[in-house]
């Protein structure tokens, strides 16, 4: 019996239609969510999920700019203008592009976002509030992954989730979301990581498998029990001949076995990366309500 797919685009297109309604109701108060994107450099990738982020909140009818630094721009330079888009009301969200240009200190930048108007939820007050259950915004992938499992009808309450992976964008923010006493949460969670001896001993024991190594392929079939859900958030490069590109694209699982084993899993790429660019445009709507809340 093979694994049902679990589609992030269909996930993702269900949330945005949804928001769409939202932001349509916040236009007729007279509330316009807006957000701006920093861009330092040109590298290839951010280039490319800039303009997937623009292109989203167009279609969602948020207002949304990019602004675009040289690669050379001095650390006090992007730090005075996140202070400037601090105080400009048209943007409820800011989000700088990670990575930056190596002289630039990504914490001290991510530190100067004000906490209400950081959609990544990666200010430490942010960080913060998720782990203590009274989360300001959630951040993007992990909150997309709860949403995955949700929406598939794979509620985490009451099972025994397995994270692989502790990096502060994944596997930590979920283990965060998931042990929360709330609805779509109150979940068992053991993480394994680079340091854990015989991982296979707890991933056998998982109802569900969030996988976050950023290595390929790593859990193997013979490392998950029948029946298990697995949400692959991995997105690797391996070498493969047949491609024009020259690879192809896996996660951090052997997809093509362990569906053969899973109840549910998602697929790389169209599982969990569709979610992310929804769940920012969730949390900039979210930003819009919240300021207006504050103001009046």
């Amino acid at each position: 019996m093979a694994a049902e797919i679990i589609s992030g685009t269909a996930v993702a297109e269900q949330i945005r239609s949804e928001l769409k309604h939202k932001v349509t109701e916040l236009k007729a108060k007279g509330i316009h969510p807006g957000v701006v994107f920093v861009r330092v450099g040109e590298d290839p990738a951010s280039v490319s999920y800039v303009a997937g982020k623009g292109k989203a909140a167009d279609e969602l009818g948020i207002i949304s700019e990019t602004i675009v630094l040289p690669e050379n721009t001095p650390e006090q330079q992007l730090l005075d203008l996140v202070h400037k888009l601090n105080k400009d009301h048209k943007f409820h969200g800011i989000l700088v592009q990670l990575p930056l240009p190596k002289h630039i200190d990504p914490d001290k930048v991510l530190n100067a976002i004000e906490p209400e108007k950081d959609v990544d939820g990666f200010h430490p007050v942010n960080v913060g509030r998720l782990l203590i259950g009274n989360p300001y915004f959630m951040p993007c992938t992990p909150h997309g992954v709860q949403e995955l499992l949700v929406r598939s009808g794979n509620n985490p309450d009451g099972k025994h989730v397995v994270i692989c992976g502790r990096s502060n964008i994944v596997g930590k923010p979920v283990m965060a979301i998931l042990m929360q006493k709330q609805k779509g949460a109150n979940a068992t969670v053991t993480m394994v990581h680079t340091g854990t001896k015989d991982m296979a001993n707890y991933t056998q024991q998982a109802d569900i498998i969030i996988a976050a190594m950023g290595k390929p392929q790593v859990i193997t079939a013979d490392m998950v029990r029948d029946g298990v859900v697995v949400i692959d958030v991995g997105v690797n490069r391996i070498p493969d001949a047949t491609k024009k590109s020259g690879f192809r694209l896996v996660g951090d699982t052997d997809f093509e076995a362990i569906k053969e084993k899973a109840k549910a899993i998602t697929p790389v790429p169209g599982g969990v990366g569709p979610m992310t660019i929804t769940m920012l445009m969730v949390n900039t709507v979210r930003a819009a309500e919240q300021q207006h809340t504050k103001k009046h």
